[in-house]
């Protein structure tokens, strides 16, 4: 049955989505040097990294990853994010969930 419970990919969501205020707030990220874009790309791909990691030990089922996002989406609507943001960010943590659970862990 622990491929139902929900306890931990909550935890983990809300992780990424404290992860995700704190690097990206809603008020808008300082893009308009060529270093600041770096960093930006940088925290973009450490959170990515981080849910791939979470995905790959811990094998999350279908309904995980359903919940996973739908928590992700809805702090991010919480958070004052516009729509297209929630929309994008959702679809990418999820699509990254979803392909680092396709891989198979090194033997």
């Amino acid at each position: 049955m622990g491929w139902f419970s929900g306890i931990a990919i909550d935890e983990f969501a809300d992780s990424i989505v404290a992860e995700l205020l704190e690097r990206f707030p809603p008020t808008g990220i300082e893009l308009s040097t060529e270093k600041s874009a770096q960093r930006a790309m940088k925290n973009l791909e450490r959170i990515l990294s981080l849910i791939g990691v979470y995905a790959t030990e811990h094998r999350p089922g279908i309904y995980q990853k359903a919940r996973f996002g739908n928590r992700v989406k809805w702090a991010l609507k919480e958070a004052g994010y516009p729509p297209s943001v929630v929309e994008l960010v959702t679809h990418e943590v999820v699509a990254k969930m979803a392909l680092a659970t396709r891989t198979r862990p090194p033997r």
